[in-house]
């Protein structure tokens, strides 16, 4: 239970009348705040604050609130949330179960946006007006809605880790007046596959080949860059795609497919003729790398597609030196987040759908963990089903006994004359 005590004052038996007690001051008489209010909090320590002169009853009244906030279990200590937000968060991002790259990734954003900000703030102090100004600033700098709303995803996870922790109350991203950016999805147009093979043709022979990997099977561009020898089963006439080429902290590594989804792709046969044309003229190569993390379990395999030197290739390089000259030759634009080699995987999953392929098909053979993403992304790109459905209509009609005038038309204008 919480009580409030005087420091001015502290009862002492009456020598008059052993029996009775007496008010008598203390050595703190008349210095500093007379009431101290105390409870225990759900760690078992002690909580207090003080208040002068004549605040009894909102001594009491302090006491009375946090006790029946102890009661629901919504009790907060307010000094709690006097950690700073870089304190905490540098400790948040580090103890987080992902991945080492999206922890990289986590690290730059909120270092670059976020820490400058509102880093040297207490948590408790983070108020909705304070992230209305740091969105305001954000805008300012002509940042995307799509990375505004990455970072608002960020920092509002840090809150709730925080709340989580009954450092603070609430969540301050979390308020109503606080508006969330909305980026906005733009439809997938897949390259026309004059495009495809034009850009194919600009670039340099030793890449070539990766057009057909992204193209023909899907595969994402770290997907190919780690494609090996024993993933492709020739006869059978399946790929696995079992592995990916990522840099972390500034070293390659390999790694599991994107979501940890492994997969088998059909291999058609103008990709099979690329392949074997490939490894005839660039033979491939035994490339080790650590598994996940730059000090992870060296891992071997024989790479299809290496740089120039014979190493695995880095993504940013690539990209550079390589991709976006050959996009710039063929005539397509290429800026910073335009044209990468992930359209070519837009242009499988159109020639797929195009024809017919079945929504779970296609989410199985990109390495998508829900059909529903894949559905939501390219549904545009199928086919309408308006004519598919009057044929088979048509022909059930055309197979009816004494099909002729007792088709719908029939139905339709009798029921209209009723």
């Amino acid at each position: 239970m919480g009580h409030v005590q005087d420091r001015w004052f502290t009862s002492v038996p009456d020598p008059d009348q052993p029996s009775k007690r007496k008010r008598v001051p203390t050595a703190r008489h008349g210095v500093g705040k007379r009431y101290k209010a105390r409870i225990t909090g759900p760690d078992g320590n002690e909580v207090s604050e003080s208040f002068a002169d004549g605040q009894y009853k909102a001594a009491k009244q302090w006491v009375a609130d946090r006790e029946v906030k102890l009661a629901l279990g919504t009790y907060v200590d307010t000094k709690a949330g006097r950690v700073r937000l870089e304190t905490f968060g540098t400790r948040w991002i580090a103890d987080l179960d992902v991945d080492e790259l999206s922890r990289e990734n986590l690290e730059r954003r909120f270092r670059r946006r976020i820490f400058p900000a509102l880093g040297r703030m207490e948590l408790g102090a983070v108020k909705p007006s304070t992230i209305r100004a740091w969105d305001a600033e954000l805008r300012r700098e002509g940042l995307s809605d799509r990375y505004r709303h990455t970072l608002f995803g960020n920092l509002s996870a840090l809150f709730t880790a925080a709340v989580d922790d009954g450092l603070i109350v609430k969540n301050p991203l979390g308020g109503k007046s606080v508006k969330k950016p909305k980026p906005v999805k733009k439809k997938i147009v897949p390259w026309p596959e004059e495009r495809v093979w034009a850009v194919q043709a600009a670039l340099v022979e030793r890449f070539r080949v990766l057009v057909d990997l992204g193209a023909g099977l899907g595969l994402r561009q770290g997907e190919c860059f780690a494609l090996a020898v024993d993933d492709v089963d020739f006869e059978k006439g399946t790929v696995r795609v079992c592995r990916q080429v990522k840099t972390v902290r500034s070293r390659p590594v390999f790694a599991l497919p994107k979501y940890d989804k492994v997969r088998e792709v059909p291999l058609s046969a103008p990709v099979t003729r690329a392949l074997r044309v490939h490894m005839a003229r660039f033979p491939p190569v035994k490339i080790t790398l650590p598994w996940n993390v730059p000090s992870g379990t060296p891992t071997t395999a024989v790479l299809i597609v290496t740089s120039v030197r014979g190493l695995a290739i880095a993504a940013n390089d690539f990209n550079r030196n390589y991709w976006k000259k050959a996009l710039e030759a063929a005539g397509v634009p290429h800026d910073r987040y335009e044209n990468g080699m992930h359209d070519l995987r837009h242009f499988f999953a159109s020639l797929l759908l195009d024809q017919g392929e079945s929504i779970k098909a296609v989410a199985e053979w990109l390495g998508h963990t829900d059909p529903s993403f894949t559905l939501s992304t390219y549904t545009h790109l199928m086919p309408s089903s308006d004519e598919r459905t009057k044929s088979v209509i048509d022909g059930v009609y055309a197979r009816r006994p004494g099909s002729g005038a007792d088709g719908p038309a029939t139905a339709r204008d009798t029921s209209e004359s009723e």
